[in-house]
């Protein structure tokens, strides 16, 4: 765990727990009771970290996502990956610091990686912008990818922000269009395409690089269309409505993988990412490791295909009175015969449920 003192309200039942075993701990000469009451402790603080986070609410699983202490794109790729070389630039205006993208190893495989950056101290979070990138940087990721695909080799995604930088300057240079123009390249780039939400997954930002054939989350990760605080500023004109906007939202790896959103929820370790990068970096490999090889198996043909199909199958709507999109037999039979509805909404309050 990196070293800030964050703290999150909810886990006040674990910060005390671990503060009353440091302090036993702490005692000199320590007698058969006290070694009996430290056990008795750790076995407590395992039960109340589990109960905690295995009924986390929405609202409180965007701030494990936003958790300064998670791990990064930059320490995924000391602990996961090695020989990184680093790739600067869009040659045509800058470099973004926000998106990372560079040559590196995993294990015998050779991958693109391209991640998201938001930074660690006051600097270099200004650098990376607190990972909103700019148009340049999708600009970079596209331009890494095209070249990845001509060497044959698959590409990792580490998403990891809050969402494009929405910045005049940012809108001026073609924002929107440059992140249509990276789903579009990514949806038919001939070489394996892994996405995984690492922390926050937020918007367009988030979509620019996270078009893949497998997309996974980590089980606190959020990815949403939207953040909490920009959903309830938009539909309740205020931001004190931000947990109620979480839960409507549906954006946990719980109700994604449910709705057919991602692919796979990878574990985190017990009490989050933050508490233990290096457990979380080797489930996070293994993850990657057995997707690579399945998907390098495949034919290109049958591996753009099967892309295609896997995101038109995202979503349901009703046209002519049918029922398409994902799990259309399965929904047509929860419909009464004698219902027909008339609109999406219909669906979706199914859906949330």
């Amino acid at each position: 765990m990196a070293g800030s003192d964050h703290r999150l309200s909810f886990e006040r039942p674990i910060y005390e727990l671990e503060a009353r075993l440091e302090k036993l701990g702490a005692k000199a000469g320590q007698t058969p009771e006290i070694q009996g009451e430290i056990r008795r402790l750790r076995r407590e603080l395992v039960e109340t970290t589990k109960r905690i986070y295995g009924n986390l609410k929405p609202w409180e699983t965007v701030e494990v996502a936003r958790h300064p202490d998670r791990p990064m794109t930059t320490d995924y790729l000391e602990l996961v990956f090695g020989e990184f070389v680093e790739l600067h630039g869009d040659k045509c205006f800058g470099d973004d610091r926000a998106i990372r993208t560079g040559w590196s190893k995993l294990d015998a495989l050779k991958v693109l990686v391209v991640g998201h950056q938001k930074g660690k101290t006051l600097k270099e979070r200004n650098l990376c912008n607190y990972g909103y990138a700019h148009p340049e940087g999708y600009r970079k990721a596209m331009a890494k990818m095209r070249l990845a695909a001509k060497f044959h080799m698959p590409v990792v995604c580490l998403i990891d922000t809050g969402g494009a930088y929405p910045g005049i300057g940012a809108e001026e240079r073609g924002q929107a269009q440059v992140i249509a123009e990276s789903m579009f390249e990514m949806s038919r780039l001939p070489t394996p395409i892994v996405c995984v939400v690492i922390g926050e997954g937020g918007s367009g930002g988030a979509l620019g690089i996270g078009v893949g054939d497998r997309v996974a989350m980590l089980e606190h990760a959020y990815y949403s269309v939207i953040s909490p605080e920009g959903c309830a500023g938009i539909l309740w004109k205020s931001h004190s409505f931000k947990e109620r906007a979480a839960e409507s939202l549906k954006m946990t790896s719980k109700d994604l993988v449910r709705l057919g959103v991602i692919d796979a929820v990878i574990s985190e370790p017990l009490g989050g990412a933050h508490r233990d990068h290096h457990l979380m970096a080797s489930r996070l490999k293994l993850f990657l490791r057995g997707t690579i090889r399945e998907l390098i198996g495949k034919p290109i043909d049958q591996l753009l295909a099967d892309r295609y199909e896997k995101f038109r199958r995202m979503g349901v709507f009703f046209e002519g009175g049918r029922l398409n999109g994902q799990d259309q037999q399965e929904a047509s039979r929860q419909v009464p015969s004698h219902t027909v509805p008339h609109s999406i909404s219909h669906r979706l309050q199914e859906l949330s449920k």
